[in-house]
């Protein structure tokens, strides 16, 4: 299957996704759960972060993805270690003779999928990156249903899944916590460091003079405070400005008395 390319409306895309995720009630002891068993073997998916430049969490999402977190196991697709792999991937590693470490195989694994050629590891080339690992079928012929490889457990994600290599059910429903949703858990605990590049865009913008996206979300959200009555038009101008600096201590991006 040919590639999906790393553009800009992606990149927007996965940003835009992972600001919004929010992960089920219902399931977040579990992926607490996973998150305190990565952070306890932390030191492990650093060793391979210092060889090859990935970093730590990605590696570890990968691993808990395709293997359980079990480290014994190929973090190309879960087979045994004792042997090279038989499922696809098959025949990895290519060099050594087993039983292989797992630090071996999971180089192998990150190296045939040229991860370590990656320069700047932003939020959303992590979660492409993520995406293209496990292979873009969701996208390509279930675009409706976001890959739960990814989502499953948050807001995003309900029902929908391949239950066989190439048979679709659009009831079933992952029992799997999704990587993007175990990288926020581990954001919000303060142990993912993800690039400011990653994270710097701008989503409220002064704009006195064009409605602009979400500018009239904004405002219904100041609204809800107490002496705050804006129009709810999508004109983020002196007003809307001003309600910000009460509140946040700042004006919008692009204000001009912002540098005063």
């Amino acid at each position: 299957m040919s590639n999906i390319r790393f553009t800009t409306t992606l990149s927007n895309e996965f940003a835009t996704l992972f600001a919004s995720c929010e992960i089920q009630p219902e399931k977040f002891d579990e992926v607490d759960d996973i998150v305190d068993r990565i952070l306890a073997d932390k030191n492990r998916y650093e060793t391979v972060q210092r060889k090859l430049g990935i970093p730590w969490f990605f590696v570890a999402v990968i691993h808990n993805m395709e293997s359980g977190g079990r480290f014994d196991r190929h973090l190309h697709n879960g087979d045994p270690l004792t042997k090279r792999t038989r499922q696809v991937p098959a025949g990895r590693p290519l060099d050594g003779e087993p039983p292989f470490t797992w630090e071996a195989s999971a180089t192998d694994a990150l190296l045939m999928k040229r991860l370590d050629q990656i320069d700047a590891w932003s939020l959303s080339r992590i979660l492409y990156e993520l995406e293209r690992y496990n292979g873009w079928g969701y996208r390509r012929f279930h675009p409706d249903v976001l890959t739960p490889y990814l989502w499953s457990y948050s807001n995003h994600y309900k029902s929908g899944k391949y239950i066989a290599d190439g048979t679709w059910s659009n009831t079933a429903v992952s029992r799997q916590c999704g990587a993007a949703v175990l990288i926020r858990r581990l954001e919000q605990r303060g142990e993912a460091a993800l690039s400011v590049a990653s994270r710097r865009r701008v989503f409220f913008k002064y704009s006195p003079r064009s409605v602009k996206d979400r500018a009239d979300d904004l405002q219904r959200f100041f609204n809800t405070f107490p002496g705050v009555s804006l129009r709810v038009d999508g004109l983020a101008g002196q007003k809307t400005s001003d309600v910000a600096r009460q509140l946040f201590g700042h004006y919008l991006s692009g204000d001009p008395r912002s540098d005063e």
